[in-house]
């Protein structure tokens, strides 16, 4: 095969070559080594018993495109070391044969300690390998509060307590924050109402403090993760998480893989424009989803149209309003829907999700809210044959991001590949 003079790149299959003339050959994608195989394998099958539930070194197999003697071999040290446990019997089938069993993931594996961090409070919990939530613990921050050290200790404390709470050793802790995060350095760029936490490393301080692996990530990305592992998510290759309230997050999977952007710099999905010369933004510029789409919009429009409790109000309430026929209500609930429409229809228009799980203001306010959403977001997207596009309601988001952030220690520890 002949190679022209001067920057050229060739394909291997698992990894590229680039050469720019005059320069050493470099891989721009390294092979996956002979130490690597095993476990990256084992994260791979880890992740199809997640995606079919209890299954059988058959079913595996059957899943997977490989032998049940490789099955059996990945499968043998994780029931040694109580990962997995053999369960209930499936009966041989018509042919004959030997019982099989079906795998799952033990009660007695080492849990993962979870915690969500927000601005004003912390929550701790411990998560077993199959999604189980105990042993959890909340703090709060006092109003006076402005040293990112007095913050850290009711944070470690938090976690002390959830960690001693059981006598058994954990996997490690996973850190979902909502706000800012460099996911190279597990440290705050910024907490909206929280700046005193801003360049905090509160990855590094976990680490030190509890002498186990920490995964830092935000809080979007891991109500994703948690859609992934144990909720709506589980076993698809494309969707997206959205979160609404007090600020808007979004996080995307694609094509088997959680999109980050760099250091975690991406899923500001309230600072995409959608009204040029808009309301003016907290982030400096005008028009941001986040400037129509919020509770804070929504409590400002309520004050000025006279509706009650202004400063509480939410989906759910304004919902309750309009059905009560209170003068305004209806024709805010119509709006707050369209608005909210707008950035979900920019989002699939341009990275085509085609399922998108909903969390935050929208979900507490059920299937009523995504209804009204709905009906805008199908007008503002072009009809496409094949394109079969769906919002769904998600779990409670404190139990999903506290799942996920669980789910960001198994990637790492597990090899699974987000």
């Amino acid at each position: 095969m002949g190679v022209e003079k001067g920057d050229w790149l060739y394909s291997m299959g698992l990894g590229e070559v680039q050469r720019t003339a005059g320069q050493e050959i470099k891989p721009t994608h390294n092979l996956i080594s002979t130490a690597s195989v095993g476990p990256v394998n084992r994260g791979r099958l880890l992740q199809a018993l997640y995606d079919m539930g209890p299954s059988s070194r058959a079913d595996l197999a059957r899943f997977t495109g490989v032998s049940r003697g490789t099955i059996g071999g990945i499968v043998q040290p994780l029931l040694e070391q109580r990962i997995l446990v053999e369960g209930e019997v499936v009966p041989p089938n018509q042919a004959g044969g030997k019982p099989a069993t079906k795998l799952w993931f033990s009660k007695d594996a080492k849990p993962i300690c979870a915690v969500l961090l927000m601005h004003d409070s912390v929550r701790s919990c411990l998560v077993s390998l199959d999604g189980e939530i105990y042993a959890q613990n909340c703090a709060a921050f006092s109003n006076e509060l402005n040293d990112p050290v007095e913050a850290f200790k009711v944070i470690s404390s938090c976690v002390e307590r959830t960690i001693t709470s059981v006598d058994l050793p954990i996997l490690g802790i996973g850190l979902a924050i909502a706000g800012m995060i460099n996911t190279e350095t597990g440290s705050i760029l910024a907490i909206n109402l929280a700046s005193f936490f801003n360049g905090f490393p509160i990855g590094a301080e976990l680490r030190k403090t509890f002498d186990v692996p920490v995964c830092v990530d935000q809080d979007a990305r891991a109500l994703l993760v948690g859609d992934r592992w144990f909720g709506k998510g589980r076993g698809r290759k494309n969707f997206a998480v959205v979160y609404t309230g007090e600020v808007l997050g979004v996080a995307l999977y694609l094509d088997g893989h959680l999109y980050r952007g760099a250091a975690g710099a991406g899923g500001e999905i309230g600072h995409t424009i959608v009204q040029l010369d808009g309301r003016a933004c907290k982030c400096g510029r005008r028009g941001c989803w986040e400037t129509i789409a919020t509770l804070g919009w929504l409590r400002d429009e309520a004050r000025e149209r006279g509706l009650p409790q202004p400063s509480s109000m939410n989906s759910r309430r304004l919902i309750v309003l309009a059905d009560q026929r209170v003068a305004g209500a209806a024709e805010l609930l119509q709006e707050y829907a369209y608005n909210l429409s707008v950035g979900l229809a920019n989002l699939q228009q341009l990275m085509a999700p085609n399922y998108i799980i909903l969390h935050g203001d929208i979900a507490q306010a059920g299937d009523r809210m995504i209804e009204l959403i709905e009906q805008n977001f199908r007008r503002l997207i072009p009809n496409r044959p094949g394109d079969e596009v769906s919002l769904a309601l998600g779990d409670s988001e404190d139990v999903a991001a506290l799942r996920g952030a669980a789910g960001l220690v198994l990637s790492e520890l597990l090899n699974f590949p987000l």
